[in-house]
C-alpha cells in the first residue's frame, strides 16, 4: 500500500480500538480493488468523541466506523441520521458529505441478515418465530432486522425483564417478552435463535440455554465472534443444528459503509474471512 497526497482516509473510532479487525478488513478490500485510500484505527476517549468527530471533514476523512462505547453518542452528534439508525438507536457508520456535514447510518441490521442469508440460505424469515436473547444494542439491531425481514414473532429473552419490556415497547413490533426462567421452553417451534449478548465471548461466562426444545431444522447464530465457536454454537452443532458464527455479521456490515465512502460494494469471500482471522 502506497500513501500519497491524494490518499483518502477512513477510520474506526472506539475506546479501546486496538482489538478491532476493521482495519484489516477494509484495507484488504482497498488493496485488492486498487483504491487510493487507507483505513486507520482512532482510539478516542468518550470525553473527546464529539470533538474528534467534528474534525473528520477538515482532516480529509471520507467517513468512519463507530464502535463501543460511542455508537449512542454518535446518534446525537451527527448532522443527520437515517431512519434505520434512529430506530436502532445507534450509529455505527459515519459518512462525510460533500458539503462537509456528517451523516450517521447503521449497517448492523444489514450485516446480520446478509450473514444469515449467506450461511443459512434455507432459513425463511416468515416461516417461524425467532428467539432473541438480550436487550442491549446488538439485540435491538437484530430485532429491527428480523421485523423488517418479516419474522412473524420475536420472543425476546433477557435476564433483566424490565429491559426487554422497554425494548419491546419502544420498537412496537411483533415482540413477545419471555421471562428468563422460561427461556428453554420458548424455543419450541422457533426457526431461529440469536444470542445478542456478550455471554460466550472470551472471558465471559457461557450463555445458559438448553437447545433441546428446538426443531431439527432451526438455525442458531451468535453475534459474538471471539471465540469463533462459542459454547452456544458448539452445543447447536452437537444437536446437528445449523450454527452460524458472528464473524460474517462483522464482514457484511462493513460492505455498505465501504460503498458509501468509496463507491464500490465489495464482496465477502473465503479469502477475506481467512485474512481477518489470520494471527488471531
Amino acid at each position: 500500500m502506497r500513501i500519497g497526497g491524494h490518499t483518502r482516509l477512513a477510520a474506526v473510532i472506539g475506546w479501546p480500538v486496538g482489538h478491532s479487525r476493521s482495519p484489516r478488513l477494509h484495507n484488504w478490500w482497498l488493496e485488492r480493488l486498487g483504491i487510493d485510500a487507507v483505513y486507520v484505527p482512532l482510539p478516542v476517549r468518550p470525553t473527546d468523541f464529539e470533538r474528534v468527530l467534528r474534525c473528520l471533514p477538515a482532516m480529509g476523512f471520507v467517513g468512519a466506523n463507530v464502535t463501543v462505547p460511542h455508537k449512542e453518542a454518535a446518534l446525537a452528534a451527527v448532522d443527520e441520521v437515517d431512519a434505520l439508525a434512529r430506530r436502532i438507536g445507534a450509529v455505527n457508520t459515519i459518512v462525510v458529505l460533500e458539503d462537509g456535514r456528517i451523516a450517521g447510518r447503521n449497517t448492523d441490521a444489514f450485516g446480520f441478515l446478509e450473514n444469515l442469508r449467506a450461511e443459512a440460505p434455507r432459513w425463511q424469515p416468515a416461516a417461524a418465530p425467532a428467539v432473541v436473547v438480550g436487550a442491549g444494542g446488538a439485540a435491538r439491531a437484530v430485532c429491527v432486522a428480523l421485523m423488517d425481514a418479516g419474522v412473524p414473532e420475536i420472543r425476546l429473552v433477557n435476564r433483566t425483564l424490565e429491559r426487554a419490556q422497554a425494548l419491546a415497547a419502544d420498537l412496537a413490533g411483533p415482540i413477545r417478552v419471555v421471562a428468563w426462567n422460561e427461556r428453554g421452553r420458548c424455543l419450541e417451534g422457533a426457526g431461529l435463535v440469536v444470542n445478542g449478548t456478550t455471554l460466550g465471548m472470551s472471558g465471559a461466562p457461557p450463555l445458559d440455554l438448553d437447545l433441546g426444545a428446538l426443531p431439527e431444522d432451526a438455525v442458531v447464530t451468535d453475534v459474538v465472534y471471539t471465540p469463533l465457536e462459542t459454547p452456544l454454537l458448539a452445543a447447536a452443532r452437537r444437536r446437528r443444528l445449523l450454527a452460524v458464527d458472528g464473524l460474517g455479521m462483522l464482514l457484511h456490515q462493513a460492505r455498505p459503509a465501504f460503498a458509501a465512502w468509496f463507491g464500490v460494494l465489495p464482496e465477502v469471500t473465503p479469502d477475506l474471512r481467512a485474512e481477518v482471522l489470520r494471527d488471531t
